[in-house]
């Protein structure tokens, strides 16, 4: 009673309390079914969103140009990666210098568009299907008729295939022209920057002599190797020191994870090899028997090698077929073998070996009428024309056709994907007799053909080939799975990865500075969730196990540590430090035991190297051979230092050294100052190019593509 009585007396605070948890339930059901209708961005720059939805605009768009160009339907993923990146490059920077362009005043007109098409020179123009079939060159003229053809098209009245093609064209050249107007701009707002800097006869002069003055010399060297690491002792401020120099050369721009990983690749088990051994015997045993079908027997063997019932070089078999083949009669079957080349268990009979031309000249005559019976009349009536000695040419112009003889070869054919028409015709071509003349019936038609001229007899074969891969079975991708899920529940933690990967079997690997950009850890397909993961975990976190690759990889991924945007930390790149450290404590002491710049002391000094170096200019690193190491200071010493005359002692790369020039020449080349300053102002402008990284670090970027694409 007790017990109800303080419930009734605490009655409006539950019915708060379930109100709200109520509340709660619906707004949480709610939010989810709102959520995936709300915008969501997969970036900013200059303080604007991007959102996921026209960001995918931009790469359907690409994809479609990327497939209408190449004439590829389907693209892989490694083309699909690299297309979405390509439309984020194109975007920021478009929308970086538009920023920029737009502070300054400078537009693109619908005069200045049409200026560069009248032209026709941009090298974008040159990659349109609007070429003149002569010159090469872009045509506007046909661009325009394009134009005035898709502005009138009917769809109802047009093949269909037709529209397509129109529409994929049209949206292409929208394409360029949208582009021509974004690269325009560009090219104003570089061409303004490069103006900034100017070039004059001065400069180049002096870029003309340090590329035109050279000198012989003699260097002696103190390599820092002849100094042990051990005796060169390194403090802190040493390296903070070091540090605070090169502080901006550590700066990290976008935010990286160091992370390490476990990929382990599914294989066949001796079982599964065992197995597969026994049907491709299977197999073999049936191929000792008449076959009626070759094609459709080899094909329900699940072979990756299809039949094709033509004679084929042995260029398009594989080379272990090929290795074999002599060693078989016709109309034998060589025994089950397994080849490491491809990873494959392979049985084939040789069903034919002829002496046949693998070029062959022809010409023929297509004849196709309303109907087929119109079609085997006509088709008959020019035949027999020729067969009673008329002129082969002539009938076929008669007909719209020139009747040229053409050469074909093997590699023309062997290897594609040949339907049925194809097979026919093929058969018939490589068959037929020198002058011989053949009226041969196709679903689509007739072909009156004739052989003209063969040449070079090749030996060809007619072989059914079994090549099956040894894959995997279901039983052995299981108990891989099995074994690699309880090794990560019992290792949940990197310590616990890190110390019994090895002895589990597993090869525990580190990627350092890994960025959300990238489409793959360790290169692997299907690895996104994975990336995905190891952005949002925290240092020391694994992760559960992701089915990846061509499904024959599991991964695991532990985060080691997290790299972010700003300034890299000291005990970071502590060890590239101290080999910069070491390398100026070892340059110190060298220099203070040498005492002055005195060649010959130099070169006696214990340890010390000496080398002749020729030719050397300011325009140009040298490279010493003794030291086994590039050093610009020796081109600069040599600039300066007079014949006769020993330089300074200087800290090089791979020791210290002094030089001596011995000669001096001028190369014969004349001081043309126009061109010179043309092309200072030329390296200028590429310089200039460089903008556009400056812009991207102003303008704050930021990349989150990888939570979405």
């Amino acid at each position: 009673m007790a017990t109800l009585q303080n419930i009734r007396s605490k009655g409006p605070l539950l019915v708060i309390v379930i109100g709200l948890a109520l509340f709660a339930f619906i707004a949480g059901d709610m939010w989810k079914v709102l959520q995936p209708h709300q915008s969501q961005n997969v970036g900013e720059v200059n303080g604007k969103k991007i959102s996921a939805q026209d960001y995918q605009k931009m790469v359907e768009e690409l994809t479609d140009v990327v497939k209408f160009t190449s004439g590829n339907k389907s693209l892989t993923d490694e083309q699909n990666n690299q297309i979405k990146d390509e439309a984020w490059r194109n975007f920021i920077n478009n929308k970086l210098i538009e920023a920029e362009a737009e502070k300054l005043g400078l537009t693109v007109t619908n005069a200045e568009i049409q200026a560069i098409i009248e032209e026709g020179t941009h090298p974008a123009l040159a990659q349109t299907p609007f070429r003149n079939q002569q010159t090469g060159q872009f045509d506007k003229d046909l661009l325009k008729k394009f134009l005035v053809d898709y502005s009138k098209m009917s769809q109802s009245q047009m093949p269909q295939q037709y529209v397509e093609y129109y529409q994929q064209l049209y949206r292409y050249w929208f394409f360029i022209e949208k582009n021509l107007r974004t690269s325009r701009l560009a090219e104003k707002y570089q061409s303004l920057i490069a103006k900034a800097v100017g070039s004059n006869s001065v400069e180049a002069q002096m870029i003309f002599d340090a590329r035109n003055n050279n000198k012989d010399l003699l260097l002696a060297a103190v390599p820092y190797s002849t100094i042990a690491d051990s005796l060169v002792s390194i403090k802190e401020s040493d390296l903070k020191a070091a540090y605070d120099s090169r502080k901006e050369t550590f700066r990290q721009y976008a935010e990286s994870r160091n992370v390490k990983y476990i990929d382990v690749v599914v294989t066949a088990s001796a079982e599964d090899k065992a197995e597969l051994q026994k049907e491709v015997e299977e197999y073999a045993e049936q191929l000792k028997a008449d076959v009626a079908d070759y094609a459709t027997f080899v094909r329900s063997t699940g072979s990756t090698q299809p039949y094709v019932d033509l004679y084929y070089t042995n260029k398009t078999l594989p080379a272990d077929v090929v290795a074999r083949l002599d060693s078989v009669k016709v109309g034998e079957v060589f025994a089950p073998y397994y080849s490491a080349m491809d990873n494959t268990i392979n049985t084939f009979k040789k069903l034919a070996v002829a002496q046949m031309a693998d070029s062959i000249q022809f010409r023929q005559i297509q004849v196709a009428e309303a109907d087929a019976d119109r079609t085997k009349t006509l088709a008959d009536s020019i035949y027999n024309a020729i067969k009673g000695g008329a002129k082969f040419e002539e009938l076929a112009q008669k007909y719209g056709q020139s009747g040229e003889a053409t050469w074909i070869s093997s590699a023309a054919y062997e290897g594609a994907q040949l339907d049925a028409d194809n097979m026919k015709y093929i058969a018939a071509l490589t068959q037929m007799g020198q002058n011989e003349l053949k009226n041969l019936q196709l679903a689509a038609g007739n072909v009156i053909m004739q052989v003209v001229a063969k040449k070079n007899n090749v030996n060809k074969y007619k072989v059914a080939i079994v090549k099956r891969t040894v894959d995997f079975s279901k039983e052995t991708y299981s108990k891989a799975y099995n074994d690699f899920s309880q090794f990560i529940a019992t290792n949940n933690t990197l310590e616990k990865v890190e110390a019994n990967a090895e002895d589990a079997g597993y090869r525990l690997l580190e990627r350092a500075d890994l960025y959300s950009t990238e489409h793959t850890i360790g290169g692997v397909r299907g690895t996104k969730e994975a990336l995905r993961w190891a952005f949002e975990a925290k240092k020391g976190d694994v992760s559960g196990l992701y089915e990846c690759g061509e499904n024959d990889h599991m991964m695991v991924v532990a985060l080691v540590g997290v790299n972010p945007e700003g300034y890299r930390s000291l005990e970071s790149v502590k060890s590239e430090l101290m080999r910069e450290v070491i390398r100026d404590k070892k340059a110190e002491k060298i220099m203070a035991e040498l005492g002055g710049a005195d060649f010959d002391k130099v070169a006696a000094a214990e340890g010390a190297v000496t080398d002749s170096v020729k030719h050397v200019s300011f325009s140009a690193p040298a490279y010493v051979s003794a030291l086994r190491s590039s050093e610009p200071l020796v081109s600069a010493a040599a600039a300066k230092t007079a014949v006769g005359q020993t330089s300074a002692l200087l800290k090089g790369n791979g020791g210290v050294f002094v030089v001596k020039p011995y000669a001096e020449e001028k190369l014969a080349e004349e001081f043309d100052k126009d061109a010179e300053v043309s092309a200072v102002a030329g390296m200028n402008s590429r310089m200039a190019g460089q903008f556009i990284n400056d812009l991207y670090l102003k303008a704050k970027v930021k990349d989150n593509r990888y939570l979405f694409f």
